[in-house]
């Protein structure tokens, strides 16, 4: 994946979290009435209209090829996010974790309740209780509702400006001083302000986040030390920080705050699960490196230090698989399962291997194993699917799918197992209606509808089929621009829209 375009993207995100202003993809409605300075902040921005953005935006992340799309890190950070929210004051309505492809440390928070957290934040983090810290932080952002309070706080008029730079600048095609230019028409006196809010919303983020990793059960000192730690770096790196540092500007003042609210608190939960956030550790340093030959080295490094640590040896295990050595991570795993036999996340590396090695029955053997301690993992029952089908046993996978869809349906992975399923099955209306609903999950809006149209266009459909596929269009095309159009609808004389 080439790498320009990567920092393009996450550095316009970064712009995004530092200004604090609506990230857009497109208008948000045509018929917004612009509100007075003062007004709250539904009035600026509806709850509906803050998703059409987040989901925009997230659409854009994965359309680009920028989401680590891994049910194992999707699945752990998405539990980890859902934790720490069930003990907040209060619940979004809606919530999606997902992870980024990048090496270096950031997280942010879409309108929306989209939320994204770079790798190098994962690998950056020394405990699952500084990770649960970010998390908690970004989620305050999300409840506290700060861009559409920012907004609120600035002039009516510069929302229709935010909205046509922030796409230039996600569309990865204007520079930062473009940018930059574009925003200091006149806007400057605003612009001090938003920064202004901007370290106000930081404050408050970080009361309420500490307040809820509290509650969830983390040490509170994860958020103090992961403070500490990036104060530490914004001093040595000099004008080259951390895009976090840029987004999350961290001072004393922060850190003694921090502190101060940590003290005489204490959490369980890196007493609980040590070794699987080590384990995703290793996991997004494998997943996020150029080419797997540099993981194995940094493991085999690591290892000959006389850090002899399960994880390490995970690690190297992961990079001999991505690297095609099958055997070789064979070898590590079978002496990490003759310590923790059932450990799920060795044991779902074993059966990618058999799966490498064209074995699926050996792999699905392996998986039920998986599935006795876990039947409800998804990850697990998306891999045990994904087997069931190079075993060419299709109808099998989707009905083993469906078998617990009520706990597999929040995660966008369904949709792309079952759009597979019924590609090998031949099935077009149930493909098209599964590879729209895909797209749309993941905030692709347009890419749905077209999915949708040429599921439409099949002969043969029935009454049933038609009317499901025609409904799922109508609340698709509902939260499109009116004056949208698909591409081969303009394109061509022939084809007509289905209603």
């Amino acid at each position: 994946m080439p790498r320009t375009p990567l920092r393009t993207l996450v550095a316009s995100l970064s712009l995004l979290s530092l200004l604090a202003v609506p990230p857009a993809g497109h208008p948000i409605s045509d018929d917004i009435e612009l509100p007075q300075l003062g007004e709250p902040a539904d009035a600026v921005m509806s709850p509906r209209e803050e998703y059409q953005i987040g989901a925009r935006v997230t659409a854009q992340i994965h359309a680009a090829g920028y989401a680590l799309e891994d049910p194992q890190l999707t699945d752990y950070i998405s539990r980890l996010g859902w934790h720490i929210a069930s003990h907040g004051s209060r619940v979004p309505d809606h919530l999606q974790f997902f992870m980024v492809r990048d090496p270096r440390i950031n997280a942010f928070a879409l309108p929306g309740g989209f939320m994204g957290f770079n790798a190098g934040l994962m690998m950056a983090a020394e405990s699952e209780s500084e990770l649960a810290a970010v998390v908690a932080h970004e989620l305050a952002h999300v409840t506290q509702r700060h861009i559409a309070r920012t907004i609120q706080g600035t002039r009516a008029a510069d929302i229709a400006t935010w909205a046509a730079v922030l796409a230039a600048i996600i569309a990865g095609s204007a520079s930062p001083d473009v940018v930059l230019g574009a925003l200091s028409l006149g806007q400057a006196a605003s612009l001090q302000r938003q920064v202004s809010f901007t370290r106000t919303h930081e404050l408050e983020a970080d009361r309420i986040g500490i307040g809820t990793m509290i509650a969830a059960g983390y040490d509170p000192q994860g958020m103090v030390s992961f403070f500490r730690r990036l104060e530490q770096q914004s001093r040595l790196y000099g004008s080259q920080i951390p895009d976090i540092l840029r987004t999350h500007p961290v001072n004393t003042t922060r850190i003694a705050e921090a502190r101060q609210r940590a003290d005489g608190h204490s959490g369980r939960a890196d007493e609980i699960r040590p070794l699987t956030f080590s384990i995703m550790r290793a996991r997004s340093r494998v997943l996020t490196v150029d080419r797997p030959s540099q993981a194995l080295d940094y493991f085999k490094q690591r290892i000959e230090s006389g850090i002899d640590q399960p994880a390490e040896w995970y690690g190297a295990a992961l990079a001999h698989h991505a690297l095609g050595q099958f055997q070789a991570s064979d070898a590590i795993l079978e002496r990490l399962l003759e310590e923790t036999p059932r450990q799920i996340h060795f044991l779902l590396l074993k059966a990618e291997n058999a799966r490498g090695r064209r074995a699926p029955e050996e792999a699905l053997s392996t998986l039920e194993v998986v599935l006795e301690q876990q039947p409800r993992y998804a990850p697990a029952r998306f891999a045990y699917a994904e087997t069931l089908m190079d075993a060419g046993r299709p109808e099998q996978a989707r009905q083993f799918i469906l078998d617990d869809f009520e706990h597999v349906r929040p995660f966008t992975e369904t949709h792309r197992i079952l759009a597979r399923a019924a590609r090998a099955s031949g099935d077009r209306a149930e493909l098209a209606y599964q590879s729209a609903t895909y797209a749309w999950r993941r905030g692709d809006a347009e890419t749905a509808m077209e999915k949708l149209d040429a599921g439409l266009r099949h002969s043969g459909l029935s009454e049933d089929e038609r009317a499901r596929l025609q409904s799922f269009r109508r609340e698709v095309r509902e939260t499109l621009p009116r004056y949208w159009r698909p591409q081969y609808e303009e394109t061509s004389d022939n084809w007509r829209p289905q209603n």
